[in-house]
């Protein structure tokens, strides 16, 4: 079928309002100039997505979720050079403009095109590219990956090698890139060095991995749900907790188990209470904090003032610090040349169709992280 140019109809997942998700028949328009549409493979349920479903992350409704994606160009507009039709693509919650300040800042990867704080919802021209029952339907962080075709701007998107299995790959675009990436590449964990992990779900999952393959010695994880134990322990988790069978507070505890305190601490939850409690189960001198988890819009975060001269760092990473159009290719084939091994993150594989199945499955905390196939 000649798609070329021309509106396409197609099942997505809708969010009418907090807390509703159903399938519906979209319209999907062409790309306009700078803008790439996909035929999507393969995009997982991230917590962020619920976030947003539950409205704990401001969004426009209705829209559709999903930022976690993988698939196969099937057209673009007008100049875009990056990609062509056919290229096999990763779609990026954070695009990479490469002429912001954050861009072009050595360090820098929050790119000022992101629509992630704030959401509008919409296309860089401030128009939206779905239609719905005669309503405009909102994007989500201009990826919208629960759709079996999605239009994107050209900077959210990057060309990945030709062999990546799709139906694998997507979580190289957020769960690898955001857990993995905190260890490996934003907090740098060293050999020898002591971890604790706050929240076990997909990016927890991630950290653990990214710290056991930098060396950690020693590997904490914090969860109330003791299901999730034993695909951690395989993971490389040395020691658990459940803060809900502590007799006291959980950093209390990591203290008295490392007599320090740890060396690196990583909160994937996005509870300010967790967040609190991995910075004070850090080293006082040395100890590193990195904060993945994204909040509610409104906390705001309390800490003892007298302890933080001593010399402990707070950091908050976003996609592991990456530039997601530079980095995520290298991502990408360092998983095809068995560098890093992702498959173990994967839990469960489930059709598009089954997508209140799958959110049933993550919500249960029964998964790392479920892969929706088209």
């Amino acid at each position: 079928m000649d798609t070329l140019g021309k509106t396409i109809t197609c099942l997505a997942a809708i969010a009418w309002k907090k807390n509703s998700l159903s399938l519906e028949k979209v319209e999907v328009e062409p790309p306009k100039a700078g803008e790439v549409r996909i035929k999507m493979t393969s995009t997982g349920i991230c917590g962020s997505d619920d976030h947003t479903i539950k409205g704990i992350i401001s969004v426009k409704y209705p829209f559709i979720p999903g930022h976690e994606g993988a698939g196969i160009v099937e057209s673009i507009g007008e100049g875009v050079s990056s990609v062509k039709p056919g290229d096999k693509v990763l779609t990026l919650a954070v695009p990479q403009c490469r002429e912001c300040s954050a861009c072009l800042h050595p360090k820098g990867n929050f790119c000022e095109k992101q629509d992630l704080l704030p959401s509008s919802g919409l296309m860089l021209d401030g128009t939206s590219r779905f239609t719905c029952k005669g309503e405009k339907i909102y994007h989500s962080f201009r990826t919208s990956t629960f759709t079996e075709y999605t239009v994107v701007p050209e900077i959210s998107v990057v060309k990945i090698d030709a062999a990546a299995p799709m139906d694998k790959i997507c979580i190289i675009s957020c769960e690898v890139a955001t857990g993995y990436g905190a260890a490996v590449h934003s907090a740098q964990v060293t050999p020898g060095s002591t971890c604790v992990v706050f929240g076990l779900g997909g990016i927890g999952s991630a950290v653990v991995m990214g710290c056991k393959d930098s060396g950690a010695s020693r590997i904490i994880g914090v969860d109330i749900n003791e299901e999730k134990f034993p695909r951690a322990k395989a993971l490389g988790v040395t020691d658990f907790l459940n803060p809900s069978n502590l007799k006291k507070p959980v950093q209390e505890v990591v203290n008295e188990m490392t007599g320090t305190g740890v060396d690196f601490a990583f909160e994937a939850i996005g509870l300010t209470e967790t967040m609190v409690a991995a910075w004070d189960s850090c080293n006082l001198s040395h100890g590193v904090c990195t904060i993945i988890g994204v909040s509610a819009p409104d906390l705001k975060l309390s800490l003892s003032a007298v302890e933080v001269f001593t010399g402990r760092t707070l950091k908050g990473t976003c996609l592991g610090d990456y530039k997601t159009r530079d980095c995520f290719p290298q991502l990408v084939t360092a998983y095809l040349q068995n560098k890093i091994n992702i498959d173990p993150l994967i839990t469960h594989q489930l059709p598009f169709d089954q997508l209140h199945k799958a959110f049933e499955v993550y919500h249960a905390g029964k998964t790392i992280r479920c892969v929706l196939l088209f």
